[in-house]
């Protein structure tokens, strides 16, 4: 079976897939041009996949010769699961693995906005730190706080733990379902979407996305949060409406974002709400560590294997197509 991989990925999960008898195919550039995408997927049987590299109709009426795509992500927004299923094509992709990791960036977020510390970090740079001012950009403690999550699945436990156990926080969150674990260990108590924006200090996203939840946190949801409260997305920037989080931040509706996702993604360079000081933006790292990334390609490689050998995928997105 000829797997082609469209980017670079951790060496260990390359080494399985050619101790597995898998073919591996890995361009030297990282960076495709369209013509070399399609040269490359016409002449595979799998893809493991890096990015968001859209999976629709199109495609799969473009590229009959694929078989299976291993995604190199926990999410799968970009994939089109109903078509995926029509052609009886398993998508794998890498769930838990990375829990930790982007738990700890929606972590380090929150506190960075708390403090200010993009900011001050500027000002530092800057080198015009020197005044003193009791006054000036105040941040504000966490201690017995009221987080609210926004999807509590693995990554927003992971998330809702490190703030029980570090300030006490209250934990609140609105789901599909009740998530009984987190009742029991984390004392989390389920809220509907209404109260969990009204009664959030921080309200953190760790939802998968779904289209029709394009700019679910619009002016609207802004407007009903405390003036006080934080807001932190890791998930995907399709949640959020920028322009309207901008317009929020500026109007002192909310006190501050921190943001692993934005909407459009790559921000724009000249996106005003890079300007204020009570944002924090990183460039989408939720899962970049060495473990995280290390671990991730395994479950890519893992998928694909179980695939080659005619064996369901151990962690798969759409289940339901076997």
């Amino acid at each position: 079976m000829k797997v082609f991989i469209n980017k670079k990925i951790p060496e260990v999960g390359v080494t399985m897939l050619k101790d597995a008898g898998l073919e591996v195919i890995i361009p030297e550039n990282n960076n495709l041009s369209q013509k070399e995408w399609h040269s490359y997927c016409k002449d595979a049987d799998a893809i493991l996949n890096v990015g968001q590299n859209q999976f629709d109709k199109e495609f799969f009426g473009k590229y009959s010769n694929i078989k299976a795509i291993a995604l190199y992500s926990v999410g799968f927004d970009h994939v089109d699961i109903k078509e995926a299923n029509k052609r009886n094509i398993p998508i794998g992709n890498t769930p838990d693995v990375l829990s930790r990791a982007t738990s700890d960036v929606a972590f380090l977020l929150m506190q960075s906005v708390a403090r200010r510390a993009s900011f001050y970090f500027q000002k530092v740079k800057d080198n015009n730190w020197g005044n003193f001012d009791p006054l000036y950009e105040l941040g504000q403690e966490l201690y017995g706080k009221t987080l609210g999550i926004f999807g509590l699945g693995r990554i927003g436990f992971e998330m809702a733990e490190k703030c029980k156990k570090t300030f006490g926080m209250n934990i609140i969150y609105h789901n599909r379902n009740h998530n009984e674990e987190a009742e029991k260990e984390l004392d989390a108590k389920y809220v509907s979407f209404d109260e969990l924006i009204e009664q959030s200090d921080v309200l953190s996203i760790h939802a998968n996305f779904k289209p029709e939840q394009s700019n679910l946190f619009d002016a609207s949801v802004f407007k009903k949060m405390k003036k006080t409260a934080i807001f932190v997305n890791t998930a995907r920037g399709g949640f959020h409406n920028q322009k309207d989080l901008y317009e929020a931040l500026v109007s002192g509706e909310i006190w501050g974002a921190g943001l692993d996702v934005t909407n459009p993604e790559p921000i724009e360079d000249n996106d005003p709400i890079l300007q204020l000081t009570n944002v924090c933006i990183l460039p989408h790292i939720g899962s970049a560590t060495v473990e995280a990334r290390n671990g991730m390609a395994r479950l890519a490689a893992e998928n694909l294997i179980a695939f080659s050998k005619g064996e369901k995928m151990p962690h798969i997105a759409n289940p339901e197509v076997y």
